[in-house]
């Protein structure tokens, strides 16, 4: 097994109102660019406020703080604000934002899962402290997914009856800090009759494979997010592998981050595979391709 994944990574602090501190991983972060002229898009999202050309692409503008709840950014106060361009979700999207703080070093140990009691349209990932501030972690796959809905095509995948069967037997493990990645990840198991067990937090998902392994039962398919309060995917699936109990499980990382860099490290923490957000079928072919290894290890 190689060398164990670094928690630490990039936070860019920004606002969105004049006193809350919001952050977002610098893995899903291509640029900033100072507000720029906008041209409009017929029939869009109220908060899409237009598209901006930069470096010779076309990419929609949302305002984040409309979008999250907080008061919109208003034209005058525009002037003096960034836009984020965002590679997520095999989308590239520009989020404008009141004013961009700082990037800072954090290790994802540092950050706590947010209150249960939210709500589901609360739009955080996770919680933590700088320089005694309070910072949120956005949840950017939940908002957007409220301004561009997936595609029907993408959420349900098909079946055939003997693959199905040679599912149904395995234990299947879910993990995303995501409450739309979680749906998504449910909706697509429970549209093909698929059961499965699923968490939001990856050290939970650590002591839920223990406890199985422990009742003979080891998790054999783990799908899990990347950028996670606690304990993220790689050092997940480094751990998993490390433990001899657990170490047959089919590591799966399934991240909205749509980098080349983000592959490489799943490969070197001990993943089978990593995927980009959200396509069932992708992520269903996956998981066949784990349940075929269950079968060869058989024979």
């Amino acid at each position: 097994m190689k060398s164990k994944a670094s928690q630490s990574q990039g936070l860019l602090l920004f606002r969105l109102s004049q006193t809350q501190l919001f952050a977002l991983g610098t893995l899903k972060i291509r640029e900033l660019v100072p507000f720029t002229s906008l041209s409009a898009i017929p029939k869009s999202h109220p908060n899409v406020l237009g598209a901006a050309t930069v470096r010779g692409q076309t990419i929609p503008i949302i305002d984040m703080a409309a979008a999250v709840g907080y008061a919109p950014i208003s034209e005058a106060d525009r002037l003096k604000s960034y836009i984020i361009i965002t590679d997520c979700q095999r989308m590239v999207m520009g989020f404008l934002v009141r004013s961009i703080d700082k990037i800072i070093e954090c290790n994802w140990r540092d950050i706590e899962s947010p209150p249960n009691n939210l709500g589901k349209n609360a739009y955080l990932t996770g919680v933590t402290r700088v320089e005694d501030k309070l910072v949120q972690l956005l949840d950017v796959e939940l908002l957007l997914s409220k301004v561009f809905p997936p595609s029907p095509e993408t959420t349900r995948a098909i079946l055939t009856d003997v693959q199905r069967e040679i599912l149904k037997p395995l234990n299947i493990l879910l993990v995303d800090d995501s409450l739309v990645a979680r749906k998504q990840l449910s909706d697509a198991l429970d549209s093909i009759n698929i059961p499965y067990l699923v968490t939001s937090d990856g050290r939970e998902a650590l002591a839920i494979m223990e406890h199985a392994s422990q009742e003979g039962r080891p998790v054999d398919l783990l799908v899990s997010d990347i950028e996670m309060p606690g304990l993220d995917g790689y050092e997940l699936a480094f751990e998993v592998k490390n433990t001899p109990s657990l170490a047959s499980a089919y590591i799966i990382l399934h991240t909205s981050l749509s980098s080349e860099i983000s592959v490489s490290q799943a490969h070197q923490v001990g993943a089978d595979e990593a995927l980009t957000k959200f396509d069932a079928h992708e992520l269903i072919d996956a998981m066949l391709r784990g349940a075929k290894r269950f079968d060869t290890n058989k024979d």
